[in-house]
């Protein structure tokens, strides 16, 4: 019985480092998408065409998910931050307890990608979209990497929920 608990103890806290490493290598890699384009793309500010569907383009999210709130100026980044560390806490708590690999790596993309639009917060007030998908005069609203790192993990946590634990 007691080596049964020292494995499972051991596989989450395997699983634990891999959802912070998984964390940190998206905030890591969203920060240098937003370094380059900010440094070197968007020298001057401008659109990007890179295909008939696909810009890059230089965008300020200063509210939530897809602009909503984007007009909100009057408390600063500071709630969207609080909001953001509460998440990411408790997101990281979950994470402690996690057993599967699946599940560890959503949360981990999750954390990640929180983690990385938290930096933009502090350093711009504003988090940085560059990623612009559309057809015709339809835009879907710019995102980033960090965005993208937060929606797969959803879905992964969606597919483990819906469909019976995924190891």
């Amino acid at each position: 019985m007691r080596s049964n608990t020292r494995l499972a103890q051991a596989e989450a806290g395997a699983v634990f480092r891999l959802g912070l490493g998984i964390g940190a290598l998206v905030a890591l890699l969203d920060q240098a998408t937003k370094w380059w384009i900010l440094g070197t793309v968007m020298q001057p500010p401008r659109v990007v065409e890179i295909t008939s569907f696909f810009n890059l383009v230089l965008g300020w999210n200063r509210g939530v998910s897809f602009g909503l709130l984007n007009d909100a100026d009057g408390f600063g980044p500071w709630p969207f931050l609080a909001l953001t560390g509460a998440i990411t806490l408790g997101l990281v708590i979950w994470l402690k307890r996690v057993s599967g690999v699946w599940l560890g790596a959503a949360l981990g993309l999750i954390i990640g990608g929180a983690v990385g639009n938290a930096v933009d917060r502090l350093r711009f007030g504003a988090v940085v979209d560059f990623l612009d998908f559309h057809l015709a005069s339809l835009h879907w609203p710019a995102f980033n990497a960090a965005d993208c790192a937060i929606s797969v993990g959803v879905v992964m946590i969606l597919v483990d929920s819906l469909f019976g634990r995924v190891r």
